[in-house]
């Protein structure tokens, strides 16, 4: 059987074809599958998806007319498919419920680090010879708040970093993380969490009851010289209200590796082209925002256990197997 892969990197090709080898061969495409791209799936029965794939109804629809039964996604966030159409097309969708939660966490520190200690301005003067410190003064986190919301194994592998910086330490999330109480973490109600920190963390899965986690209110419920960082999705906060936030001079540091309408525009090359987003655009702008494309994940390890659960999805279904992985059942 050969595998359509949609919205592979070109750092991710070789991985994919090592991991596949021995098992099915691979095709891969860095195309993203939406109803554009759709239509190239004809006669593939399996089909191989990033995160920023565009599955609902409509795609779901032509995948499935022209000969495909399994959807594997690489990522583990999956509010992009229509799972009920999924169903309804007899379509089996699997994703990948786990790998490295470090390089999500690392990376949201080095988002934190970058905007506190100003390094982007600071490297962009070298590089002109500008060796002025004017304007680059950060602050010691250590002994000061940080508020991490949810507190999953990214959210804990994320505090134990905070805790080694001498932080204190708040969560929220449904349910407590016993490692992170043993870290000396205090949960309290998200309005509490975004009065008292100085940092704040998302680390939540983005669903239709944290959609908008910090909406207008939420975000003027922040302190005016909080470092926001968001790594995980870019529906947790609305970008509109953090953009007239900015604009009112709030914010230390804000740092960004997801975007909410970053679909079409992430993983591209769009350095020729007008950006028709104003929202990002302007975004962008601001000295103290830093904003990355969705990359926190992307280290050889996460990559490579995400591949090998991609390559076991593939194989437990056609060998009619059901794994945690999977989301809608083979029919």
């Amino acid at each position: 059987m050969e595998i359509l892969a949609f919205g592979v990197q070109a750092d991710e090709q070789p991985l994919m074809e090592r991991a596949f080898a021995g098992h099915h061969e691979v095709r891969c495409l860095d195309v993203f599958l939406n109803e554009d791209t759709a239509p190239i799936a004809v006669g593939y029965e399996t089909v191989s998806t990033s995160v920023n794939a565009e599955l609902g109804a409509r795609v779901l629809e032509v995948l499935a007319a022209g000969g495909t039964r399994m959807i594997a996604q690489r990522s583990t966030g999956f509010n992009n498919i229509d799972l009920k159409a999924a169903e309804r097309l007899g379509l089996t969708v699997a994703r990948v419920s786990y790998y490295s939660p470090y390089s999500v966490a690392e990376f949201a520190w080095t988002l934190a680090m970058a905007v506190n200690r100003r390094v982007v301005r600071a490297s962009t003067r070298t590089r002109d010879f500008d060796f002025r410190l004017d304007g680059l003064m950060g602050r010691d986190l250590h002994g000061r708040t940080v508020g991490v919301l949810g507190t999953g194994k990214i959210g804990e592998a994320f505090t134990r970093i905070a805790h080694g910086f001498g932080m204190r330490l708040l969560g929220w999330d449904v349910t407590e993380n016993p490692g992170c109480l043993e870290l000396g973490m205090t949960y309290v109600p998200k309005e509490q969490l975004l009065a008292e920190s100085d940092l704040i963390s998302l680390h939540v899965p983005l669903m239709p009851e944290t959609t908008h986690l910090l909406d207008a209110e939420a975000l003027k419920a922040m302190k005016d010289d909080a470092i926001l960082v968001n790594s995980s999705r870019g529906g947790l906060i609305d970008t509109p209200a953090l953009v007239g936030e900015l604009r009112a001079g709030r914010f230390a540091g804000v740092g960004l590796d997801v975007y909410e309408a970053e679909a079409g525009l992430f993983y591209v090359d769009r350095s020729l082209e007008a950006i028709e987003d104003d929202t990002l655009a302007r975004l962008v702008t601001f000295p103290n925002v830093l904003v990355t494309s969705h990359q926190a994940y992307y280290t050889e390890d996460a990559v490579g256990q995400i591949i090998d659960a991609t390559v076991r999805n593939v194989l437990d279904y056609k060998a009619g197997r059901r794994s945690e992985n999977v989301l809608v059942p083979r029919s």
